[in-house]
């Protein structure tokens, strides 16, 4: 393809403005982004609006390498992106006197899981079938890989900084990055950025966008780190909805603000959230881990206790936690996690964790308000006695708060754990107590902080030496 600057392949009617079809004007301030990302010349209005959504002085003298685009939801940010995205992979060559004949190069399309990449992959493959000049570009279009003629793959990844080490990449785009999470990587956007970084070709760009979310997390530490500075090599761009999609219902903005203000000025404004924080820093948790120490066994000196959180079997994991309270040091110790994943049949969880209870001497199980009678019955019919908790869950997870700051507890070395305790979220509220809990995506879950947690906080509790049942899937 001929080289043209990313302006003219945007407005081209028989480019990507075939896709675009823009309309008044709309994309404006997007263009404004997109001079700024390459170091184009911008007019006097341009300069305004890049100073506005950058807060920085000097427009850009080269282009920028490392982009974060935090814009407001259905601001057109996905749809930018992939305009991008099919800018690089068909004009750019700036990588092709770095690889060997043959060799292909990559633009994966990262999120936390395939089926949010797809909206960014989406558009990808309609701008590449939208016209003959780009269609006649395209060798092989699957539903996870689109490849060109000049040896570039654009794919969609998952948030696994494992298997994206490896290729040599063009560029990378990031979706939603400040919600990337997962239960098997403490900081997976922090280590995913840096498994990307080694294999991306110089003159590459690895660009997160993102609604904006809590003050935690690589995009918030980002935007606190360059906001506003003349960075030659970081730059990021915080914009509201409106400003970038001035064609969108400002009155759907208005409902979901009077439903939810915070949640709304993050979703729409890109006002990070003050009402939430993260509850217990890595390095809380990692100074009461013991290293190497993944169970310890029954000790006829000690008395134990026991938590489980229990569940259908359908989608969340039942797990048992058993603990002891040092008579000497007056710290909870963490002796065993057991953990049973879905699917599974509750009975069976049951009758095996009785088993391992029988084994640690503990013969009281006390369940969570909402457990099922179910339970109980089942409980009752091994012989074991069952009480009601009378903590909730954000409740245990206050109680257990001290334990960890005050070095009160020592927790075996289990991955889920602490991965579990570090996606812990505490949200303020007005009146009454903070609730605390794990962020509601698909692929995050706290059965195991949560039946540590249970365990260490009736532990503590020296009145109580009682196995805990907790069931927040039987609500």
């Amino acid at each position: 393809m001929n080289k043209m600057d990313i302006i003219e392949a945007f407005e081209d009617p028989g480019l990507i403005g075939a896709f675009i079809k823009e309309e008044d004007n709309s994309f404006f301030n997007w263009k404004v982004f997109l001079k700024s990302i390459y170091a184009l010349p911008m007019d006097q209005k341009e300069r305004a609006v890049y100073r506005k959504f950058t807060n920085r002085k000097e427009v850009p003298k080269k282009p920028v390498e490392l982009v974060y685009c935090i814009s407001g939801r259905k601001s057109g940010k996905s749809l930018l992106a992939s305009c991008l995205a099919c800018y690089i992979a068909i004009f750019e060559d700036f990588w092709k006197p770095q690889i060997r004949p043959g060799q292909k190069v990559y633009l994966p399309i990262i999120a936390t899981d395939k089926y949010q990449a797809r909206e960014v992959f989406n558009y990808c493959d309609g701008i590449l079938g939208s016209n003959s000049i780009f269609r006649k570009q395209v060798i092989k279009s699957l539903s996870w890989e689109i490849e060109l003629k000049n040896s570039v793959v654009i794919m969609i990844r998952t948030a696994n900084f494992k298997a994206i080490r490896g290729p040599m990449y063009i560029g990378a785009i990031l979706d939603e990055l400040a919600f990337m999470r997962d239960e098997n990587s403490v900081n997976p956007a922090g280590e995913l950025i840096k498994g990307l970084l080694p294999g991306l070709i110089t003159g590459g760009k690895l660009m997160g966008i993102s609604s904006a979310y809590a003050r935690f997390g690589v995009l918030y530490d980002e935007y606190r780190s360059y906001w506003g500075v003349d960075d030659p090599d970081v730059l990021i761009w915080l914009s509201d909805t409106m400003s970038m999609n001035p064609l969108y219902d400002e009155r759907k903005i208005k409902r979901a603000l009077s439903k939810d203000y915070s949640h709304a000025r993050a979703e729409y404004y890109s006002i990070f959230r003050e009402d939430l924080e993260s509850f217990l820093s890595l390095d809380m948790i990692e100074s009461v881990v013991i290293p190497g120490r993944w169970e310890l066994p029954y000790d006829g000196d000690c008395s134990y206790v026991a938590f489980c959180d229990f569940s259908s079997g359908r989608r969340d994991s039942s797990v048992l936690a058993i603990v002891h309270k040092d008579e000497d040091s007056g710290k909870v110790i963490l002796d065993r996690v057991e953990e049973k994943r879905p699917p599974f049949k509750p009975a069976s969880v049951i009758e095996g964790f009785s088993k391992i209870l029988e084994k640690y001497g503990v013969d009281k199980i006390t369940a969570d308000k909402y457990a099922i009678g179910y339970v109980k019955e089942a409980i009752e019919n091994l012989g074991m006695d069952y009480e009601s908790s009378k903590l909730d869950k954000s409740e245990l997870y206050l109680e257990f708060e001290p334990l960890v700051a005050q070095g009160q507890v020592e927790l075996l070395d289990n991955k889920g754990l602490i991965n579990q305790l570090r996606s812990l979220e505490r949200r303020t509220r007005s009146m009454g107590k903070d609730l605390v809990d794990h962020p509601h995506m698909a692929n995050l879950h706290d059965d195991i902080s949560n039946a540590v947690a249970g365990a260490c906080v009736i532990a503590n509790k020296e009145e109580h030496f009682a196995a805990a049942f907790w069931g927040p899937e039987w609500r």
